[in-house]
């Protein structure tokens, strides 16, 4: 339904009834007229240069025909509360033909063109029509007026169909692109995710990258990003954030995504093959949960230390043992002190300047470390055992 209130009213079609005789004149030269509209909107509007041809443009001639039919039926020779009745499936006519140029993929300013110019060119011709059947000055201004008006409310018509089909459309879109990032995000199979894309009409990237963003950031960054850039709200493990699935956005094109999402409290998972975009958002959701921001190729140290944890407090367990028997302040110092001596490959003072200390007091301390670890500092295991028990830092203390 056509939700506009009407801008014709029975007083004013009462001033332009016309007499049999002249309905049928101008009835004469409605194909005619069609034609004449239909040629010049292509002539003008590049958005219809190919859109009436063949069965489509005969579809659409008549079509023109039949509103002009129905604005005839209005102003001819006939009373009563149904005046304005013929207009009604004119309007109705004109709420689909703009529901079906969303569909055809033209914008609502390629319709509004069509329908000025169609407008100017069925007043031309219906107008000389009128004059070579003698109509006086007075009608033919009255003429003049409701030849627009009814135009108008045809063309606010048309344009209410492309909102709402817009709108539909979008909403539609948006599912069936929310569907295939569930597809590839639950494991479905290759054919079930390639006829889910099919079904989005969304091109396959060669990358995915997975971007956790605030909820309230999310719809914003959607549409500056990429386009084809898939959105997911209501994802189970998420609470107050969404995901991204950020095509070809790999190679030097990651600078360009980092850059849209700096400052936003984003987290960017490493580009995948499209088909293996939930190895991205894994990525990205483990460095959620450790407290991360920012771009996790960053953080690669980190998520390898920590993607077993249970082996990484077994390892740090084994490794220090000979710091177990220190009372705790004791046992802090020389451990933090054991993994700048091993980032900064022994080198003393480097050490010290690290740790804001005397190099005498890291050469103390590097030989209690000797006292209780032996020769095993020595040991290319052992060291390799220390770096990776004590490269978390802090954060596994």
């Amino acid at each position: 339904m056509v939700a506009r209130r009407p801008t014709l009213r029975p007083d004013e079609v009462a001033d332009v009834l016309l007499p049999p005789s002249t309905v049928r004149a101008l009835r004469s030269v409605l194909p005619s007229v069609a034609d004449a509209a239909v040629d010049q909107i292509i002539h003008e509007v590049p958005a219809y240069e190919d859109a009436f041809g063949g069965p489509m443009g005969e579809t659409i001639r008549s079509a023109v025909q039949l509103a002009l039919g129905g604005f005839l039926s209005l102003v001819s020779d006939r009373r009563g509360p149904d005046a304005l009745a013929p207009r009604a499936g004119a309007l109705d006519a004109a709420y689909q033909l703009g529901r079906g140029e969303v569909r055809s993929g033209r914008t609502s300013d390629a319709l509004l063109s069509a329908y000025r110019i169609g407008a100017r060119v069925c007043w031309e011709r219906l107008a000389a029509k009128a004059v070579e059947e003698g109509m006086d000055p007075a009608t033919m201004a009255s003429f003049a007026a409701l030849v627009f008006a009814y135009i108008d409310e045809l063309s606010a018509a048309s344009v209410a169909g492309h909102r709402d089909e817009s709108a539909t459309a979008g909403r539609m879109q948006q599912r069936m692109m929310e569907r295939l990032a569930r597809h590839l995000l639950g494991g479905a199979a290759e054919a079930t995710v390639l006829a889910s894309a099919e079904r989005a009409a969304w091109a396959p990237p060669t990358t995915l990258t997975a971007v956790i963003a605030p909820e309230s950031r999310a719809g914003t960054l959607q549409q500056m990003l990429r386009k084809g850039t898939l959105l997911v709200t209501d994802l189970p493990e998420l609470d107050g954030v969404a995901l991204l699935l950020v095509p070809d956005a790999h190679d030097s094109r990651r600078a360009a995504l980092l850059r849209v999402v700096r400052d936003t409290d984003c987290l960017v998972g490493p580009p995948r093959p499209w088909l293996e975009a939930r190895a991205s958002y894994d990525r990205a959701l483990r460095a959620r949960a450790l407290g991360l921001s920012g771009d996790t190729e960053e953080h690669l140290p980190l998520l390898v230390l920590t993607a077993d944890e249970s082996a990484l407090a077994d390892l740090r367990r084994r490794a220090l043992a000979p710091l177990a028997e220190l009372r705790p302040s004791s046992a802090e110092k020389l451990r933090e002190t054991l993994r700048c001596w091993l980032l900064h490959q022994g080198r003393r003072d480097d050490v010290a300047a690290a740790m804001f200390v005397h190099p005498q007091t890291i050469r103390y301390r590097m030989n209690q470390l000797r006292e209780l670890f032996g020769d095993a500092l020595d040991d290319p295991d052992t060291v390799l055992a220390l770096t990776l028990a004590l490269g978390a830092g802090e954060r596994q203390a």
